[in-house]
């Protein structure tokens, strides 16, 4: 299984990012994704989940009503569209694919992680 995500880069606050996660079709048209995020010295957090059919989405309390997660099967990528960021939202982002059909919570229902990337935002 490949995860690739795309879209970090330095923002100032206020300002808008779009991540995209593209994976191996044929192992994640099937399975819940999610989105994770690690600041320096903290633990790693869920962001957002989203079921395979893209009908049911969790958020993270920091994150309501600013992000959003879609799933895009043609293109076979789960994006977070991050909206009126804050320099707390500064970390490194990762997608995953669930063992399930359900875009869990937890993070020990993911077992495939991609590569992280960069998101600064600047006050």
């Amino acid at each position: 299984v490949q995860l690739q995500a795309s879209g970090g880069g330095l923002v100032q606050a206020g300002g808008s990012l779009r991540l995209s996660c593209t994976a191996s079709a044929r192992t994640s048209s099937n399975n819940g994704m999610g989105w994770f995020r690690q600041a320096p010295g903290k633990e790693r957090e869920l962001v957002a989940a989203i079921d395979w059919r893209g009908m049911s989405q969790y958020y993270a309390d920091s994150v309501k009503g600013r992000f959003t997660v879609s799933r895009d099967y043609a293109k076979a990528t789960v994006d977070l569209q991050m909206n009126s960021l804050k320099p707390e939202d500064t970390a490194v982002y990762y997608c995953a694919v669930a063992r399930s059909s359900a875009g869990s919570i937890s993070e020990r229902a993911y077992n495939y992680w991609g590569r992280g990337t960069q998101v600064t935002v600047s006050s």
